[in-house]
């Protein structure tokens, strides 16, 4: 016989699921377009003017510009995803209270369709169909895979995009605030490379899901190449020699 666990047990789980993945994304996705963003900027500018003042300004301009844009667009996208979902919720609503028998058969197909039938999907169906609230719950998530998106959550998840793509923005201007600007490039890439299997390594470690070498690897490459293409276009317009 199972011990059904308790609620602090359940809650405790819940936050274990939550806590693992919290984040992931949104800061993956800010410091990587951050980092290689800007890195391909610096690289451009070094290529086409070894001019250190110009090189950091429009590695800061870069970094500052790119990081409120990202912020403003994951805050918009959460908005939109918001009123959305709001939207289909009331038009979910009227239909139930105007159309409630092919509502119904909705989710009757829907619970067929995972396998139930006879009394225990009339059970399901009749539970489901009691309560107006579950029952537009159910087909926000059931019929058109929509979740509710939390209140905070677009100023949130902005924040978080908007800060790790300041931080992942600034690592590659770090060499060429001390070093001259050759060796600051070479600094600039492998400190760029780094970081970015470090981050690879970390998404592996995290999900659980893939080998971290490979991981690390696929992501230091790809930013890599994405970054030095500003460098060849830097390269196309430099500046000729005195």
């Amino acid at each position: 016989m199972h011990t059904r666990p308790t609620i602090r047990e359940l809650e405790a789980h819940r936050a274990l699921h939550a806590s693992a993945g919290a984040g992931l994304a949104e800061v993956i996705l800010g410091g990587q377009d951050g980092l290689v963003n800007v890195l391909g900027v610096i690289l451009g500018v070094a290529a086409a003017s070894a001019d250190q003042r110009i090189i950091l300004a429009a590695g800061l301009a870069a970094t500052f510009a790119e990081s409120v844009s990202m912020a403003a667009g994951v805050y918009t996208s959460q908005r939109a995803a918001q009123d959305y979902y709001r939207g289909q919720l009331e038009r979910e609503k009227e239909h139930i209270r105007r159309f409630a028998a092919i509502e119904r058969e909705e989710i009757r197909r829907i619970y067929e369709g995972k396998g139930f039938d006879g009394d225990l999907l009339e059970s399901i169906v009749d539970r489901i169909t009691a309560d107006e609230e579950t029952w537009v719950e159910e087909m926000m998530t059931q019929e058109f895979n929509l979740s509710p998106v939390e209140q905070d959550q677009p100023v949130r998840l902005g924040l978080i995009v908007g800060g790790a793509a300041i931080v992942g923005s600034l690592i590659p201007l770090i060499p060429f605030v001390f070093l001259p600007v050759a060796q600051a490039v070479v600094g600039a890439l492998i400190v760029a490379g780094l970081t970015l299997f470090a981050v690879g390594f970390y998404k592996a470690q995290a999900t659980q899901v893939g080998d971290w070498r490979r991981s690390g690897l696929e992501m230091a490459i790809i930013g890599l190449a994405s970054a030095l293409i500003g460098y060849m276009v830097g390269w196309l317009f430099r500046a000729p020699a005195a």
